[in-house]
């Protein structure tokens, strides 16, 4: 683990691997140390802001010290209820997809609702989570050429993760179906349904 200043009111910690990022992650929702004021994980490094006048220096001991206690690695995440998305397989790129991958597109579909998924992080936009599978990984390259628009609720893959893109955006990632589902409302409370540690599954809806 390495901490580095990020301004003066923030830390930036750089984990080995997503394994370790996690187990930060955890402990930290667990039990923030005194003057954070949010967390913000990403694949192998955490943000940790802290309040005005808080010292950073603290932070970071305590950081040290959570990572050296072993029971907090264990810690829950915040949220543990299976999030459940409805998507129909009807992506523009999912026959592609399948064809990069050397499998057929039913095949995609039963592999992608097959396990049960987390979200990493959040980022690229309010809302977007980057979801890893417990299942086998199918690292699915990005497309050549963005496209300039992904419709709100778009479902896709890019490399081993899996999203929903909660507003209308521009994206290359491959789109394989589409959700009703509103993951991002700003009058919602929480606005976010993905938001980081919270298990989702895709079930297959057919219009």
């Amino acid at each position: 683990m390495r901490l580095l200043p990020f301004g003066d009111r923030a830390i930036l910690v750089e984990l080995d691997d997503t394994v370790e990022r996690q187990a930060l992650t955890a402990a930290l929702a667990g039990r923030l140390p005194d003057g954070v004021v949010e967390v913000v994980p990403a694949a192998v490094t955490v943000l940790v802001r802290t309040a005005p006048r808080t010292s950073l220096q603290r932070v970071a001991d305590r950081l040290r010290d959570l990572a050296l206690d072993q029971p907090s690695l264990v810690a829950p995440t915040r949220r543990q209820d299976v999030l459940t998305i409805p998507v129909s397989y009807d992506g523009p790129d999912l026959v592609e997809v399948a064809a990069q991958l050397g499998i057929g597109a039913h095949a995609v579909v039963a592999w992608h609702t097959s396990q049960l998924w987390r979200v990493q992080f959040a980022g690229f936009a309010p809302g977007f989570g980057y979801l890893t599978g417990d299942g086998d990984c199918l690292d699915v390259p990005r497309r050549a050429s963005p496209r300039t628009r992904v419709p709100a609720g778009s479902v896709a893959l890019a490399g081993p993760y899996s999203g929903v893109y909660p507003h209308p955006s521009a994206g290359g990632w491959q789109i394989v179906g589409s959700t009703a589902l509103a993951v991002w409302d700003a009058e919602r409370d929480p606005p976010a349904l993905l938001d980081p540690g919270r298990p989702v599954r895709f079930v297959e809806v057919v219009r």
